[in-house]
């Protein structure tokens, strides 16, 4: 049977010494620094940090949109009193945030993902994941004042993305999708958005979807059999889902996923600073694998980034997920 690789989501706690020092040179320094740390806790699949996107002018913010829209074309950042009124009174607005709006057409502006990961790819050896942020998402967010609909608005983010993601040299490319737990009305044109995407991809392709963090709690209300024939729908070769914070009891529905579709579940719970013994991690895998069968799961990671933990929490995390996927498979 393959061995189970561990990994992460994504993100990681920005490093000290990059607030107040935005250059190019502090960029790549941090980003080896969080490399290293993923080789040494002996993760199979790293990432850097997302550590791209930090905006020094909103520290507490991962730049999880504000990245890439604030380089696109066709969008405005500033908000005038009056989008603030429409947005104030819009209660149907739900998910959006009044920092973005569409007012032209999409255009990759000075978007330039391949750069991105180029600048990753030249400080490590390891096998590396690229994440990028889903059209889904990104068109749930944004205040919408030029598309006639979302879904056009979301494909026309996801030609952008394909586009840029086509040229990106990394072993795993992983769209995040954090907002369509909470919508499944609009699982058809979101899995349409999503596959333009990954049909562009040229290396692995997986899709992160969970309930969302902040402060340590869930964003988004839903369950995953709501999301089943969504999933089945996708052109991803596997899927990165939480699982430790909301528990395993939801797992069984898995059974009716496309076995063509491999499985990453999380096993780490990232709005809690305890941290996890190996041994807990262990009968964690035990109990998925019993569920779901054997060969069915293929990553272990965290339900979703690290951005809010601090990073002796964050580190510790990581190191405790290898050694208990060691455990399990009887490396140590």
């Amino acid at each position: 049977m393959p061995r189970i690789k561990t990994t992460v989501v994504g993100s990681y706690p920005v490093l000290p010494w990059m607030v107040g020092h935005p250059s190019r040179l502090v960029l790549r320094d941090a980003v080896m620094a969080v490399l290293k740390t993923q080789e040494l806790a002996g993760l199979d699949l790293v990432t850097d940090g997302e550590l791209q996107r930090f905006d020094a002018n909103h520290p507490e913010a991962n730049g999880m949109v504000d990245y890439f829209v604030a380089q696109l074309d066709g969008i405005r950042k500033a908000v005038s009193p009056a989008d603030f009124e429409r947005w104030r009174a819009d209660r149907a607005a739900g998910y959006q945030l009044p920092g973005a709006t569409v007012v032209g057409k999409i255009g990759p502006g000075t978007l330039n993902l391949p750069r991105d990961c180029d600048l990753t790819r030249s400080l490590t050896r390891s096998p590396l994941k690229f994440t990028c942020t889903g059209p889904h998402m990104m068109a749930r967010m944004l205040d919408n004042r030029h598309y006639p609909d979302l879904p056009e608005l979301a494909m026309d983010l996801a030609g952008v993305l394909r586009h840029q993601l086509e040229l990106v040299e990394a072993d795993v490319v992983q769209l995040d999708e954090a907002a369509i737990a909470g919508s499944p009305q609009d699982a058809r044109w979101a899995a349409e958005a999503i596959n333009h995407v990954l049909d562009g991809v040229l290396c692995e392709t997986a899709v992160h979807i969970c309930f969302g963090n902040y402060g340590g709690q869930p964003m988004l209300r839903g369950f995953w059999r709501d999301l089943i024939p969504f999933l089945n729908a996708l052109h991803a070769d596997h899927l990165v889902l939480e699982f430790a914070r909301r528990g395993y009891d939801e797992l069984e529905v898995f059974g009716e996923l496309d076995p063509r579709i491999g499985l990453g579940i999380g096993v780490i719970d990232i709005k809690d600073n305890e941290v996890e013994s190996p041994e807990l991690i262990a009968s964690r895998i035990e109990n998925i694998m019993k569920t779901l069968g054997p060969g069915r799961l293929r990553y272990v990671h965290p339900d979703c980034g690290f951005w809010m933990l601090q990073r002796s929490v964050a580190d510790r995390k990581m190191r405790a997920l290898v050694e208990g996927r060691d455990l399990f498979e009887g490396r140590v």
